[in-house]
């Protein structure tokens, strides 16, 4: 909890927070072109409060933020990689401000997209799986990448990425078992053919458990890869069946993409040395597209649900 010293206060608004709203737990670095889209998709689902830490961006991002009626936001300087990749920063604002209450945490080129997400609000989510005894909610990482180059089309501020960043690899996945925390170890798509072709173990984890009804007595252990108690990562049906599941529609690639690579990279915060980041500025520069011949162009929940790649469970 020490880290939380590292945080400053920009604006305050948690005192509208009400009693069932669900909330959003969000870190960035300099996503001001992202911001606009993020919050209204966020706040159409019915998330209704956003809690940001700010890691010292320069790009406006602070201030727009700042004025936002919806958000509360704290800024800091600190190192990311030294607060466990943001993860010490928000696991304090969800022990502070998120216990009893269903929380999402989730990047800001991240959107969550769960069955019946077209008709029914998150809370009939929330609500569905509070009654049904669960805890917690799964999500896949599935990165969507546009059909040429990166840079062939602008990514303009308020737009929505998927009109650009519309497709995925419907399989070319592999699934693991942690033996240790009981999750699911999901790699593969295309970031793992195009940037580690050679070495798929080293690719990016895609498994997320983001959407949790939190308690003081939770934390995430990697990212929000996998949380404890171990309880909590037991989001999958062994014997058969299948549990409610959704997926995070992944929006890093594009055109904001080379720029924002270069940068983090510069920075050398991330995870293993940046090894990742080191992947994608050798690929980029040898002209690394993501599309390929089995590409699917999206449609909507019930093509993934229809792939396997979420599923409705019981859920009427």
């Amino acid at each position: 909890m020490k880290r939380r010293h590292a945080l400053s206060l920009i604006s305050d608004r948690t005192g509208q927070i009400g009693r069932r709203d669900i909330l959003a737990f969000v870190t960035q670095r300099n996503e001001r072109v992202r911001l606009p889209y993020f919050l209204d998709y966020y706040r159409e689902l019915g998330v209704r409060h956003f809690l940001f830490v700010d890691n010292n961006s320069t790009d406006g991002s602070t201030d727009y933020l700042k004025a936002q009626p919806d958000v509360s936001l704290w800024w800091t300087k600190a190192g990311y990689k030294q607060s466990r990749f943001g993860m010490d920063w928000l696991c304090w604002l969800l022990f502070r401000y998120g216990h009893g209450h269903w929380c999402l945490t989730v990047d800001p080129d991240e959107f969550l997209v769960y069955p019946h997400c077209d008709s029914r609000p998150l809370t009939a989510l929330t609500d569905w799986l509070g009654d049904s005894g669960h805890r917690s909610f799964p999500a896949m990482l599935l990165d969507m990448y546009p059909k040429g180059a990166l840079d062939e089309r602008i990514y303009q501020e308020g737009q929505n990425p998927f009109e650009i960043a519309c497709w995925f690899d419907p399989a070319n996945y592999t699934i693991r078992k942690n033996s240790y925390l009981g999750n699911l170890w999901i790699q593969g798509g295309p970031r793992t053919r195009t940037f580690f072709p050679y070495d798929p173990k080293s690719g990016p984890a895609l498994n997320k458990i983001p959407l949790v009804k939190w308690s003081r007595r939770y934390t995430y252990y990697s990212s929000t890869h996998m949380l404890l108690p171990r309880s909590l990562n037991w989001v999958y049906d062994e014997d058969g069946g299948e549990m409610a599941s959704g997926c995070l529609l992944h929006a890093k690639f594009l055109s904001t993409f080379a720029e924002k690579s270069t940068e983090e990279l510069d920075r050398g915060q991330h995870y293993a040395n940046s090894q990742e980041y080191r992947a994608y500025h050798a690929g980029l520069q040898d002209g690394a597209r993501l599309w390929c011949s089995e590409s699917r162009e999206y449609r909507d929940w019930r093509q993934l649900e229809d792939l396997g790649l979420i599923s409705s469970g019981n859920w009427p």
